[in-house]
C-alpha cells in the first residue's frame, strides 16, 4: 500500500477544508468533518485501498485495514497539518456539533462497556469449544475421549477451570469496563466485582438458605444474593459507585480523601 497517495485520496474525498479533526483505532481512521454532505463518497467506495466507510457518533470513519491505517493516518497529519489526537479526544470534538438520540446513546454506552471485554470472553467461549471435543460422545467413538482415555481427564478438568473462570467472575471484567466508561477507579469497580462474586458470598447465600437468615445492617435486614455471572447488577452497582465516588472526591480533601473515599463507596455501593 501506498499510504502517501492512500491519504492524499482520502483528503481528496472529504476535502482538506472540511476536516476539523482525526485520530484512528485499529482499523479505522475516525474523522470529524464539518459537513458529511461534501464527502465524494464514490470516489472512497472505488478506492481499492479503502475496505469501506461508514458514519457514527458524528465520526466520518473510513475502514483501511489493521497494520496500514496508522501509518494512513501519520500521512494524512502530515498533508493536511492538523494536530494528533486520540480517539477519545475525537469523540469529545464529534459530541460537540452532534446530537445523539438517547436510544442510540444508550447503545453506545453498552458497547464502551461489553467491546473491552469481548477477548476474555471469546478465550473463555473458544475454551468451552475445546473442552466439548474432550467431552462430546460420537465425534472419535460411541464415548467421549475422556470416556476411551481416562488418562486425559485431567486436562479436561483444567480446561474448564479455565474457561468458566471469564464467565464465573464476569462482575469483575464489567466492573473494571463500567468504572472506565463512568469516569470511575477501575480498580474499585474490580474490587466490587469480585465482592459481588467472592466465594465469601456464595457461602453467606447458600447459609441463608438453608437457615432463613438474613443480614440486620444498622436496622436494615438484607437478604444475601449471588452475582456470580451477573450482568446487570454489576453494570448498576459499579454505576453507582462511580457516582458516590465522585461525591465524596468533590467534599473530601487530602488525606481523608485518599484514606475515606474508598472506604464509604465501597460500604454505600
Amino acid at each position: 500500500m501506498n499510504y502517501a497517495k492512500v491519504a492524499s485520496d482520502v483528503i481528496t474525498a472529504v476535502g482538506k477544508d472540511n476536516l476539523v479533526a482525526g485520530a484512528h483505532c485499529a482499523t479505522r481512521l475516525r474523522l470529524v468533518l464539518k459537513d458529511d454532505d461534501k464527502v465524494d463518497q464514490a470516489a472512497l467506495d472505488n478506492n481499492p485501498d479503502v475496505k469501506g466507510t461508514f458514519k457514527m457518533d458524528g465520526q466520518y470513519q473510513v475502514i483501511i485495514g489493521a497494520g496500514d491505517v496508522n501509518h494512513v493516518y501519520a500521512e494524512l497529519i502530515n498533508q493536511t497539518g492538523l494536530k494528533e489526537v486520540s480517539t477519545d479526544e475525537v469523540k469529545q470534538i464529534a459530541a460537540q456539533g452532534h446530537k445523539q438520540n438517547p436510544i442510540m446513546a444508550f447503545i453506545k454506552i453498552l458497547s464502551e462497556i461489553f467491546v473491552p471485554i469481548i477477548p476474555a470472553l471469546v478465550a473463555g467461549g473458544l475454551l468451552m469449544a475445546v473442552n466439548n471435543i474432550f467431552k462430546s460422545e460420537g465425534l472419535f467413538g460411541s464415548q467421549s475421549l475422556i470416556a476411551q482415555y481416562p488418562q486425559i481427564s485431567g486436562i479436561s478438568d483444567m480446561l474448564t477451570v479455565l474457561a468458566d473462570a471469564p464467565f464465573i467472575y464476569m462482575p469483575v471484567l464489567l466492573g473494571i469496563s463500567t468504572a472506565k466508561r463512568f469516569g470511575g477507579n477501575q480498580y474499585l469497580g474490580a474490587a466490587l466485582g469480585l465482592m459481588m462474586s467472592s466465594q465469601e458470598l456464595q457461602e453467606a447465600v447458600a447459609k441463608a438458605a438453608k437457615f432463613s437468615l438474613d443480614w440486620n445492617f444498622f436496622g436494615w435486614h438484607l437478604h444475601a444474593a449471588q452475582y456470580t455471572s451477573q450482568v446487570i447488577p454489576a453494570i448498576i452497582a459499579v454505576w453507582v459507585m462511580c457516582h458516590i465516588e465522585k461525591w465524596f472526591h468533590k467534599h473530601l480533601h487530602s488525606a481523608v480523601d485518599f484514606t475515606f473515599t474508598p472506604l464509604l463507596t465501597m460500604i454505600i455501593s
